[in-house]
């Protein structure tokens, strides 16, 4: 019978990788609780109608990429393809954002039916802040500081470059919108296939074009900027100020449009060159209009995503990670019936005395050399051993398993986890 493999693009993650995975999100989280945010979750299932009418029917996502089906109840149900259309409706079902200043963060598995590569999965893993209720640039510049932050920690800053534009607002967009329409018609033969079609439907999602014939063909095409309203320029001078204080640099990109039609005004991406083709690891920008889109009152708001599976390769990549942790500080070795029971209890009094110190136990029998053999690679520093002739004495050996930590010794039972803690941690 041939065996059942996973599905295309949706990957385990195995226990040699998720403590890469666990640095990442411990050093996310800490930096998210020291700004304030608090963790918010929410299903990966939500009514399909919930992403037509926030990320749009004529994008990509909508039209190729979810993950759509019906339940028995003959309701379309999608899996969630980004976070910030769930976490708004989470937010205005329960009462969160009338009135009241919100800033939260979520984690979780995103699913798009893309072609599967090195950095984009079909299952992805994204940590997103969204922050609700506060309508001023002081909140752009606050997490875009903050990203800055996490760079900073992970040390990788200075393999990311921050894009920045302003996309204004919705009538500025659809005055440019016309504009760049009647500028690509004239070369409409030129462009790619995808262009072509988004030139009728979402022409601002030209100018996310990787075609090289198509990206040449934008040097010379209208830009947002010199159509922006007063309002939206003031906005965008404002966290320019503010960044420029902090001392954080970006890159102004006036073809930076964002992949999702609820963005408007501030819009950003971090990017790297190490990555190759998937070069953005964390975007976002602000959308005061998304919450009156889905039924709610009028609310600002701005947020942003990151990949955590890009974030996991460019940190193995630039080789900033720390070294692997050891699976065990203590080692339990145990031979015989009455050993393995006594090493049962002395791992519990053991976890008891010291909370933070991992304790590992021999399960499955076998002989002290092949047990010795599993306390090495467990990365150890301390064995304890088990034997008959121990026992018998109401001892315990305790064998330090690395350099300079002195020799073995045996160790009355009842002095034993103080020893233990008192010499050795």
């Amino acid at each position: 019978m041939a065996r059942i493999q996973s599905i295309r693009g949706m990957n385990d993650i195995l226990p040699s990788e998720t403590p890469q995975w666990q640095y990442l999100e411990a050093c996310v989280r800490g930096v998210l609780s020291r700004y304030g945010y608090r963790e918010i979750r929410f299903p990966i299932v939500e009514h399909t109608e919930l992403f037509k009418r926030s990320i749009g029917e004529v994008t990509d996502i909508v039209e190729k990429e979810m993950y759509t089906f019906e339940d028995r109840n003959g309701d379309s149900l999608t899996l969630r393809p980004e976070g910030t259309a769930s976490c708004v409706r989470a937010c205005d079902q329960n009462g969160l954002l009338y009135n009241q200043i919100q800033r939260l963060w979520y984690t979780g598995p995103m699913f798009r039916h893309e072609r599967p590569q090195k950095g984009r999965l079909r299952q992805f893993h994204q940590i997103g802040v969204e922050t609700f209720g506060m309508a001023g640039p002081d909140i752009d510049a606050e997490l875009i500081l903050l990203t800055a932050r996490l760079w900073r920690e992970l040390g990788i800053s200075d393999a990311l470059t921050l894009e920045l534009n302003s996309i204004g607002n919705a009538e500025s967009r659809a005055d440019y919108r016309q504009a760049l329409v009647d500028y690509l018609t004239g070369f409409k033969d030129e462009l790619d296939d995808d262009s072509k079609r988004r030139l009728e439907s979402n022409p601002l999602r030209v100018l996310d074009s990787k075609d090289p014939k198509t990206r040449e063909l934008l040097v010379a095409a209208p830009v947002l900027s010199d159509y922006l309203d007063d309002v939206s320029r003031s906005h965008f001078e404002g966290l320019c100020a503010r960044l420029d204080a902090a001392g954080v640099s970006y890159t102004l990109n006036p073809q930076l449009v964002r992949g999702l039609d609820y963005y408007g005004l501030t819009v950003f991406e971090w990017t790297t060159d190490k990555l190759g083709a998937q070069g953005t690891v964390c975007a976002g920008g602000r959308y005061d209009g998304l919450v009156e889109q889905l039924g709610g009152k009028t609310t600002p708001a701005v947020g942003f995503a990151m990949g955590i599976e890009r974030l996991v390769l460019m940190l193995e990549t630039l080789e900033v990670m720390p070294d692997e942790q050891a699976q065990a500080d203590i080692f339990i070795v145990s031979v015989g019936e009455k050993a393995d029971i006594e090493a049962l209890k002395i791992a519990e009094q053991l976890r008891d005395a010291m909370p933070s110190v991992k304790v590992l136990i021999n399960c499955g029998g076998g002989s002290f050399k092949s047990q010795f053999k599993k306390a090495d690679k467990s990365g150890a520093s301390v064995a304890v051993v088990l034997g008959e002739d121990e026992l018998q004495g109401g001892q315990a050996a305790v064998k330090p398993l690395r350099a300079g930590q002195g020799e073995q010794q045996l160790v009355a039972l009842a002095e034993l986890v103080n020893t233990i803690s008192k010499n050795y941690f």
